[in-house]
């Protein structure tokens, strides 16, 4: 998988409590229950109600944007950081991916980051992560940088 190299700048200020990974008891504190209602309302539409995705999300539709991908462990959500999922989930597609040099990948992701406070967000990764088996969570874990 390309990983490209991340530039960090002025989001820095706004988005704090996402440069670094959490460790296993920071995700234990997270309110997986208040995240699962949060991913219901938030979340569902699109990626579904068994965070199952839309059919065919590997391939772009005629827009050239892709179907929302599952949150399952048949999913790619696992394969990424920390901070891209709360970027991504914050910011949208488009502008989590311009932070890392990506500003040519067509999202459909929106932002919300103004529907949804830090502390939100970050309860929906932790119910997403609940649902993977440990040796997918102890995976995704590798991909944060040490804190």
């Amino acid at each position: 998988m390309h990983r490209p190299s991340f530039a960090f700048g002025a989001v820095f200020t706004c988005c704090l409590y996402a440069t670094h990974a959490l460790a296993d008891h920071e995700w234990n504190n997270r309110d997986v229950n208040a995240g699962q209602q949060l991913y219901a309302e938030n979340c569902a539409s699109c990626h579904g109600v068994n965070l199952e995705g839309q059919q065919n999300w590997q391939t772009p539709n005629q827009d050239g944007v892709l179907p929302a991908p599952p949150h399952d462990q048949s999913g790619h959500t696992w394969h990424h950081d920390n901070k891209l999922l709360f970027d991504y989930t914050k910011l949208g597609g488009r502008d989590a991916l311009a932070l890392r040099g990506l500003s040519d990948f067509n999202s459909g992701m929106q932002g919300f980051g103004d529907t949804l406070s830090d502390a939100e967000i970050w309860d929906i990764l932790a119910y997403i992560r609940s649902t993977w088996p440990k040796q997918i969570r102890t995976i995704q874990d590798s991909q944060n940088p040490a804190h």
